[in-house]
């Protein structure tokens, strides 16, 4: 049973963490003025400007963070400045009691992505899968939709994305419902064999990926294969596989690579979902009730919030 934080409103105050790697100081202090134009006080982690080589502190002061925002009751969501690398080391230690006594928004993406599996899969809190401070909207160049992104927090609303944000290709064709799950490729496969292992059995299986060469997609996607997660899931939406491009003569490309295994899993699968490491960037909730439909081209989901 999936549950629902409660929706942010004007005047709330967001805390900004970074459970990975350190965030950019230039980028976070422009994202942080639009956090505010939106009428949010942010309060920044106690740990947040720490570094400890590619980790922003030590898995202590980054776990601390984390358990700290939740139990503050100030706090009513929780946003992660960026990724790169570092939350899998926390995971096996964080008090997962303490966050399902006091849920609450939780946002972020890409090597986030190890907290969104292990935190839902442990309390069944509803998270958000979308773009961060420091990665995407406090950069000079961020785009308006990856800016609006977070004003799905203020209002309960239903989302349907459709080819009226990107064009969207089907790889097999038909409808699946199922719980909205996943996010980045290489933590998922990261994952396998670990007590935070994605399940998605019956659910929609979301993935995407940056910097990434066919033949990594491959190996990862396969891995997935192997481990019947493609075959369990009831659909698969392939976001955004940003620069996942040959670096040699000799390749695949990264479409042959994806319709391979999609093919293959034989499960409705529609590609092209701008949500991932791109530019605009949507942001969905994970968690929630989804239906995929390859006939529309559209991927309707629940609300995030209540």
């Amino acid at each position: 049973m999936s549950t629902k934080p409660v929706r942010l409103k004007k005047g709330d105050t967001v805390g900004i963490i970074a459970p990975a790697s350190p965030p950019d100081s230039a980028n976070l202090k422009r994202a942080l003025s639009i956090l505010e134009h939106m009428g949010l006080k942010v309060k920044l982690g106690s740990n947040l400007k720490r570094e400890y080589g590619y980790l922003a502190g030590s898995d202590e002061e980054r776990l601390e963070d984390l358990h700290n925002s939740f139990l503050d009751p100030e706090i009513k969501g929780i946003i992660c400045a960026c990724g790169g690398y570092g939350t899998g080391r926390l995971a096996s230690s964080i008090d997962f009691g303490l966050i399902k006594d006091h849920p609450k928004i939780f946002w972020g993406y890409s090597d986030i992505t190890f907290l969104h599996t292990a935190i839902y899969q442990n309390t069944g809190l509803v998270t958000f899968h979308g773009p961060m401070p420091a990665s995407d909207i406090g950069k000079e160049d961020a785009d308006d939709i990856s800016k609006s992104a977070f004003r799905q927090l203020f209002e309960p609303a239903e989302f349907i994305y459709s080819e009226k944000m990107a064009p969207l290709e089907t790889i097999v064709e038909g409808e699946a419902k199922g719980i909205l799950t996943g996010g980045n490729l290489s933590l998922l496969a990261s994952g396998i064999g670990t007590a935070f292992e994605i399940d998605t059995k019956g659910k929609l299986l979301l993935i995407e990926d940056v910097n990434e060469e066919p033949r990594a997609v491959d190996r990862m996607l396969n891995q997935l294969y192997m481990a019947g997660k493609l075959d369990a899931a009831a659909g698969i939406v392939v976001g955004d596989f940003h620069n996942c491009v040959p670096q040699r003569e000799k390749s695949l490309s990264l479409d042959e690579v994806l319709d391979f295994y999609i093919k293959r899993a034989n499960k409705p699968a529609l590609k092209g979902f701008l949500i991932g490491h791109c530019s605009p960037h949507y942001g969905v909730p994970l968690g929630v009730p989804a239906f995929l439909d390859t006939r529309s081209k559209t991927l309707a989901m629940d609300s995030g919030v209540q």
